[in-house]
């Protein structure tokens, strides 16, 4: 972390501002970079909307300075650690990779955010692509902790290196020891969608219906306790070792009735039909302002309560 002074933030939609705030608020100057004409007006009122959210919880010994570059270049050229937040498009995102390897100091790391690609392709065009990570964050960064981390290997020197920078800046880094598409994380939340959508697909519930029973069912388990932990509770005294021995083949019974939808136009309106209905005259904006001050008091309860 000490070697990081300095982060260059390339792509600054709704990703990269969040991670901006994050940086500036642990002291780190920030270079930021995006081609859009309104983009360096945008990132400042998002940054001084969220810096109050992420300075409450840490209180560094300077604040960082925000720049905004006129090229990527310039913006990478003193990076100690380039976040890049380009758009979720493979060909693009190679060029862009590389763009920036070419530009950024030798001992600059070059931290992906990409959501799905696998590091080995977006890294294909880098000199050296020993230095381009995947560091991919939950939404908002400025608030999710989790950082999932994808090197040459788990144990590269830019991958320790990073995991140690985002542990610095208050994040939960995981380290994936293969790659895959997805990564970890979003791979759950596919499976989860695909039987979301197979249930409304096959009118077991309805939208609202299936968002209720996740929010106050495995939902509020799943903010404190992952599925290993869930079903060693789950076994009683026996712990994991007894669920599987009694209530393994139930769970495979499970497993072979779960379904894949087709997800063909009239599945795609029934779902948003489904979220029209259910969020009525609620705008994004205010249901981002909610899912905000949720996490924020859920983040504040674990900490209190030291899970």
């Amino acid at each position: 972390m000490e070697s990081v002074r300095t982060v260059a933030v390339i792509g600054t939609g709704t990703i990269g501002a969040s991670w901006s705030a994050l940086f500036l608020a642990h002291g780190l100057d920030v270079l930021a970079y995006d081609p859009s004409p309104d983009a360096e007006a945008r990132l400042r009122a998002f940054v001084s909307r969220a810096l109050p959210d992420v300075r409450r919880q840490e209180q560094p010994s300077r604040h960082g300075r925000l720049s905004f570059s006129s090229t990527l270049e310039a913006a990478v050229a003193a990076a100690d650690l380039v976040q890049e937040n380009g758009p979720e498009q493979e060909e693009a995102k190679v060029a862009l990779i590389s763009q920036i390897e070419a530009a950024a100091p030798d001992h600059a790391i070059v931290a992906s955010s990409t959501t799905a690609f696998l590091r080995s392709r977006i890294a294909a065009g880098a000199k050296d692509p020993a230095r381009v990570i995947i560091a991919h964050p939950f939404n908002p960064p400025h608030l999710m902790p989790l950082v999932e981390l994808v090197g040459l290997r788990p144990d590269a020197p830019a991958v320790l290196k990073a995991f140690k920078f985002y542990k610095r800046l208050g994040r939960e880094p995981v380290i994936l020891k293969a790659e895959t598409v997805g990564h970890l994380a979003n791979r759950f939340q596919a499976a989860l969608m695909r039987e979301a959508l197979y249930c409304l697909e096959q009118g077991v519930a309805d939208v609202e219906d299936i968002d209720r029973a996740v929010r106050y069912g495995p939902g509020l388990r799943w903010a404190f306790m992952g599925p290993f932990q869930t079903y060693h509770l789950a076994g009683g005294g026996g712990g994991i070792r007894r669920y599987f021995r009694h209530l393994g083949p139930s769970q495979v019974k499970r497993w072979e009735s779960l379904g894949t939808p087709d997800l063909n136009d009239a599945l795609k309106e029934k779902a948003i039909a489904g979220v029209e209905a259910m969020l009525g005259d609620v705008t994004t904006e205010e249901l981002e302002t909610a899912r905000d001050s949720n996490l924020k008091a859920i983040i504040a309860a674990l900490k209190i309560s030291g899970t």
